[in-house]
C-alpha cells in the first residue's frame, strides 16, 4: 500500500440484535404465594410467546384479611410511627412499624436494586427486604405473603421518589418474594377510598387521624428538642418524651368515630379530645428541671424529606451527634412538608384562574385548608404553653427564596430549602442552617447551587450542605464541623453582648433565674426577642423583667 494512501477500515460489523439476549420475566403476583416465575426468550426458540413488560399489580388485600393480615409502615421518625401506628389499630388494621433502617439496610438495599438510586431509595427497600427475609428465615416465605402487606407513599416528578415503587419491586423479585403485597398510597390524596381488594380503605378517618398523628408528635419532638440540651438530670428528657409518645399512641388508638367524611372532619377540628392530651404532655414535661443558662449554637435541619426526618443511622444520626457536640437542634417538622404540599396545589389553582373552571374557588379552598392546618397546629402547641415553635408560613418562604429560586421548580423540596434558610438568618431564629442532601439528587443539587447566589449577597449566613451516600460518615459530619465551629463562636459572641448591652453579669443572671422556679421549668416560654440563642433570649427577658409565659 502506498505510503500517502488512507488506511483501509474494516467493513463495519453487523448490527448486534440485542433483544436475542433479552428475556422478559413474567411476573404475577396474583398466583399463589411463593410460585416461580418464568422466563421466557424472545427470539430464538420454536413457539416461545412473546409478551410485553407488565408493570406490578399486587394481590388483592381485602376486608376478610384484616384480622390476620400485619401493615408494615415506616420511613418517618419513631414518635410519628408509633402513634401512626394507633390510627392504624383504632380502624381495625393490625400495624407493626418496620426496624428503624440501618448501614446493613443500605448495603442490602444497593445489593437488591438499583445501584445508582439516592441512600434514601437503597435504606428504605433494603430496609424492607431485611425484615422480609428474617421473616422468611423464620415463618417461611408463603407465610410471609399471605400474613404481611407493606403501605407506603409514592409521588411524580423528577425526585426518585417517584420511582420507590419500582426499586421495591426490583428487590421483591431479586430476594424471591413476588408473591408480597405492596401498595402505593399517593401523597395528595385525602379520600382515595379502599386500595387494592378494600382491605385497606385510606378514607377521611385515616387520613385526618395520620395528620393530627403528624402535628402532635412534631409539637412534642420540638419540645424534646429544645428541652433535652438543659436537662438537669440527664436522660429525664427521652424518658419522658417516649412516656408522652405512649400516651398519644393510647388516644389515637381510642379515637372516637364521628362520621365517615365530613362528621369526621368536623369532629378533628373541633373537638377538644386532643387538646386534654397535650395537656397531659404538658403536665410530663412541666415536671422536668432545665438550665438554659447554658450558651449553645442553635442549628435548624432543613434537607431532603426522608433524611431531614429520621433519626438514626440513614442521616449519620446527625440529631443526636449534634447535641453531643453542644449544639441545639431545631429539628424539621412533617407537619411543614404537608403545608408545603397544599402551597404546591394552591399555585396550581391560581396559575389557572381565568384559564380553568372552579380554578378561583379550588384555590380558595386550598388556601383554607392551609390556615385550618395552621390554626390547629397552633392549638395544639398551645395546651403545650407555647413552647414548640410555631410552623413557618409557606408564602413568606416563597418570598424570601424567589430572587434566587423559581417557586414552580416544585421537584424535592422545591424552594423551601433556599425559603428556610433565609428564614432563619433573617429572623435570627438560628444561628446556622445544616441541610442534609441524598449524593446525586437532582432537586436538592439545584437547591445547594442556588445557595451559592444567596451565600455571595448574605455572606454571614451560615451553612452546611451535607451530601449523604450513607457510608462516608466522617467526611459529612466533618463537613457540618467546621460550620459549627463558627457557629459555636457566633452563640457565645451574642450572649455576651447582651449582658454588655444589659449591663448584667453572668453570675447576677444566675442569681436571677435561681430565684424564679417558673424559668427552671421545662414548660416556660423564652420569649423571641431579636437574638437566636436560648440564653441570650432569656438574659434580655429576664434583664427587661419579663414575667411568666
Amino acid at each position: 500500500m502506498p505510503a500517502n494512501a488512507a488506511p483501509q477500515r474494516e467493513p463495519p460489523a453487523a448490527p448486534r440484535k440485542f433483544r436475542q439476549d433479552i428475556r422478559i420475566v413474567r411476573q404475577d403476583a396474583s398466583n399463589a404465594p411463593g410460585r416461580a416465575s418464568r422466563a421466557m426468550p424472545v427470539h430464538g426458540s420454536q413457539g416461545a410467546s412473546r409478551e410485553p413488560y407488565r408493570s406490578y399489580k399486587p394481590r388483592p388485600f381485602t376486608r376478610e384479611e384484616r384480622d390476620r393480615v400485619t401493615v408494615l409502615f415506616g420511613g418517618l421518625h419513631w414518635r410519628a410511627e408509633r402513634v401512626i401506628q394507633g390510627v392504624f389499630e383504632n380502624l381495625g388494621h393490625r400495624a407493626r412499624i418496620l426496624p428503624a433502617a440501618t448501614r446493613e439496610d443500605l448495603l442490602a438495599g444497593r445489593e437488591v436494586a438499583d445501584i445508582g438510586q439516592c441512600c434514601p431509595t437503597s435504606f428504605t427497600t433494603g430496609n424492607l427486604v431485611n425484615f422480609l427475609r428474617t421473616e422468611a428465615q423464620r415463618i417461611g416465605a408463603d407465610a410471609v405473603a399471605r400474613q404481611y402487606v407493606h403501605v407506603t407513599a409514592g409521588s411524580c416528578g423528577s425526585c426518585r421518589f417517584g420511582q420507590y415503587h419500582q426499586s421495591y419491586e426490583l428487590a421483591l423479585r431479586n430476594i424471591g418474594q413476588q408473591a408480597f403485597r405492596l401498595f402505593l398510597l399517593g401523597q395528595g390524596g385525602l379520600d382515595q377510598g379502599p386500595a387494592g381488594g378494600g382491605g385497606l380503605e385510606i378514607k377521611m378517618p385515616f387520613t385526618l387521624g395520620a395528620v393530627w398523628a403528624v402535628v402532635l408528635t412534631d409539637i412534642v419532638q420540638d419540645m424534646e428538642y429544645q428541652t433535652r440540651p438543659y436537662e438537669k438530670i440527664p436522660g429525664e428528657t427521652g424518658r419522658v418524651s417516649r412516656e408522652c409518645i405512649e400516651h398519644l399512641y393510647e388516644v389515637f388508638r381510642r379515637r372516637p368515630m364521628r362520621g365517615r367524611k365530613w362528621g369526621a372532619a368536623l369532629w378533628h377540628f373541633g373537638t377538644g379530645y386532643f387538646v386534654r392530651a397535650m395537656r397531659e404532655v404538658r403536665a410530663r414535661f412541666d415536671r422536668i428541671e432545665v438550665e438554659r443558662l447554658r450558651v449553645k449554637p442553635l442549628v435548624k435541619i432543613t434537607g431532603e424529606f426522608y433524611l431531614q426526618t429520621v433519626e438514626g443511622a440513614p442521616n449519620h444520626d446527625i440529631h443526636c451527634w449534634l447535641e453531643s457536640e453542644g449544639a441545639e437542634v431545631y429539628p424539621a417538622p412533617i407537619a411543614v412538608w404537608l403545608d408545603y404540599l397544599l402551597r404546591l396545589a394552591a399555585q396550581d389553582f391560581q396559575d389557572h384562574i381565568g384559564i380553568a373552571r372552579h380554578a378561583r374557588l379550588k384555590y380558595a379552598a386550598v388556601r383554607s385548608m392551609q390556615a385550618l392546618l395552621h390554626w390547629t397546629y397552633d392549638r395544639m402547641r398551645h395546651a403545650l404553653a407555647g413552647v414548640p415553635r410555631a410552623m413557618p408560613d409557606q408564602y413568606e418562604l416563597r418570598r424570601l427564596a424567589a430572587p434566587y429560586f423559581h417557586s414552580r421548580l416544585d421537584g424535592g423540596e422545591g424552594d423551601m430549602l433556599i425559603g428556610k434558610a433565609l428564614w432563619v438568618h433573617l429572623g435570627r431564629t438560628a444561628h446556622m442552617t445544616c441541610e442534609l442532601s441524598p449524593y446525586g439528587c437532582m432537586p436538592n443539587t439545584m437547591s445547594v447551587g442556588a445557595m451559592g447566589a444567596v451565600l455571595g449577597r448574605y455572606p454571614e449566613l451560615l451553612y452546611a450542605p451535607i451530601e449523604i451516600k450513607g457510608d462516608a460518615e466522617v467526611h459529612a459530619l466533618s463537613r457540618c464541623q467546621m460550620i459549627l465551629t463558627e457557629a459555636k463562636k457566633r452563640a457565645r459572641r451574642e450572649y455576651e453582648e447582651v449582658l454588655a448591652r444589659t449591663g448584667l453579669s453572668e453570675a447576677a443572671l444566675r442569681a436571677a433565674v435561681d430565684a424564679r422556679a417558673e424559668l427552671r421549668r421545662a414548660t416556660f416560654r423564652v420569649p423571641h426577642r431579636g437574638v437566636a440563642g436560648t440564653a441570650a433570649n432569656l438574659a434580655l427577658h429576664v434583664a427587661q423583667g419579663g414575667g411568666s409565659c
